[in-house]
């Protein structure tokens, strides 16, 4: 079923913290002890906890966005501020100490060591006239508990309590947080989380062992002691079991090819925006944890909110975040009319050499001009929607001209992708993407597959049809 757009807001409540990763390489050893010497360090603030949930739900576009966290009147909790979008309006709670911050160095973007300073907690003072305004005017309320204290708040969880019956509510619990207020749509814990919090509930330690079994187990008894509409128990890369009570539990797979990524960083508070504003938009439950599970699996392999049309402007967003962690663009471009076997196994090839592939789609005009009036078959936003719909394919850009050349100058690929029995040379493309440091890389094209000869075989036998009538 679709979804209706809803403008009320995205609240999010939680526990506020400042990421910041300092990233640099590491190609020795100190002398003095084995541990890496790490050079040419940049750094970089952003908003964690339940901070970063309300920049990804701000990056998703789909409305409005509010912050209710606890924040001191530190130098560290304006850089946090500033490091939040502009377009998330924030509600400070009573907060007590430094603001935590967890700083992540690392080498050649992985990390290999994090140092956590602060130790800010929630106040117990009275919450300010905005919070509970907020969350009256909610579309839908994202509880982010990081452990420090704001789901504790008694008139914190009276306000959201009396909230859980008129409109969704998504928990994303943590071990040394409260337990759900009664009535919320969902919990997403992890499945490391889902046990402890089972195994303290009576009979806890009696379930099976088995992985997905002992996940649905635990998410029905949690279903059970929560009062909650269901429990969603992440698994990684596998997905989420959703359970919902009477021993009813499913297994949500992630999108078939999705790995741990690089960095899983985030995919938990990705997961549970995405699924708040699905539900906030009118979706099943069952839906909007499909739509949580494969929006965290893009996030995990890109880190980027898979926002909007795949075919739109946000294809520029996935290929910021990918550069600006040092990942390798690789590009290709066509028709895709018809998609074949063909095509598949290109494209399969293409996402393996680098971190992120974005397709250049050929626009209806452009393909009439290369291959004549009866062309395309398939229209642009459809053939857009399924290559988005690979499992390779992270963004499309369509282009009107016959050839994607100023599409690429603005791209500037890493590595640009063919396939055929052409050099390199022959190619038009070649030479604006080694103007641009790029380089062009020929695939070999699987033998026997061709759109032409679809058309033509699909009108021989249409023709031979008509004739034997």
């Amino acid at each position: 079923m679709s979804a209706a757009r809803n403008d009320r807001p995205l609240v999010v409540v939680g526990d506020a913290l400042l990421d910041v990763d300092l990233a640099g390489t590491a190609d020795r050893l100190t002398p003095d002890a084995p541990v890496p010497v790490v050079h040419g360090v940049t750094e970089r603030a952003r908003a964690g906890g339940a901070g970063l949930a309300a920049t990804l739900a701000a990056e998703l576009r789909r409305g409005p966005v509010t912050l209710l966290a606890p924040l001191t009147g530190d130098e560290h909790a304006d850089r946090l501020r500033a490091a939040l979008p502009p377009e998330v309006a924030v509600v400070a709670l009573p907060a007590e100490g430094e603001t935590v911050r967890k700083v992540r160095v690392l080498a050649g973007g992985r990390p290999i060591v994090r140092i956590d300073y602060g130790d800010a907690r929630a106040g117990d003072g009275p919450l300010p006239a905005e919070a509970a305004a907020a969350l009256r005017g909610a579309g839908a309320v994202l509880v982010s508990d990081y452990g420090r204290g704001t789901t504790g708040h008694p008139e914190l969880r009276r306000l959201v309590g009396g909230l859980a019956g008129s409109v969704p509510v998504v928990w994303d619990p943590h071990p040394r947080g409260e337990p759900p207020v009664p009535g919320v749509r969902v919990a997403t814990p992890n499945h490391g989380e889902a046990r402890d919090f089972a195994a303290a509930l009576p009979g806890g330690d009696d379930r099976p062992g088995g992985d997905l079994d002992r996940a649905a187990e635990d998410g029905s008894a949690l279903v059970a002691a929560w009062a909650a509409g269901g429990v969603a128990v992440t698994l990684g890369a596998r997905g989420a079991v959703l359970s919902v009570g009477d021993d009813v539990a499913r297994l949500v797979p992630a999108p078939p090819g999705a790995g741990p990524g690089t960095d899983p960083c985030g995919a938990g508070d990705c997961l549970a925006v995405a699924i708040a504003v699905a539900l906030r938009d009118g979706r099943l439950l069952s839906e909007a944890v499909a739509e949580g599970v494969r929006c965290a699996s893009a996030y995990v392999a890109t880190g980027a909110v898979p926002a909007g049309d795949p075919a739109g402007t946000d294809a520029w967003d996935v290929v910021a975040r990918v550069r600006e962690r040092g990942g390798r663009i690789v590009a290709t471009g066509g028709c895709f009319d018809l998609l074949h076997a063909g095509h598949v196994d290109l494209l399969r090839q293409a996402r393996a050499l680098g971190d992120c592939l974005v397709v250049c789609l050929n626009s209806d005009a452009s393909v009439r001009a290369l291959k004549g009036p009866g062309r395309p078959v398939v229209a642009q936003d459809d053939r857009a929607r399924v290559l988005s719909a690979l499992d390779g394919v992270d963004a499309v850009l369509i282009f009107e001209e016959e050839t994607p050349m100023d599409l690429i100058a603005r791209l500037r690929p890493d590595l640009w992708v063919k396939g055929g029995d052409y050099s390199a040379a022959d190619l038009p493309e070649t030479a604006v993407v080694r103007e641009r440091g790029g380089e062009t890389v020929l695939l070999p094209y699987l033998a026997g597959h061709s759109t032409t000869r679809l058309v033509e075989r699909a009108a021989s036998r249409a023709a031979g049809q008509r004739a034997v009538r």
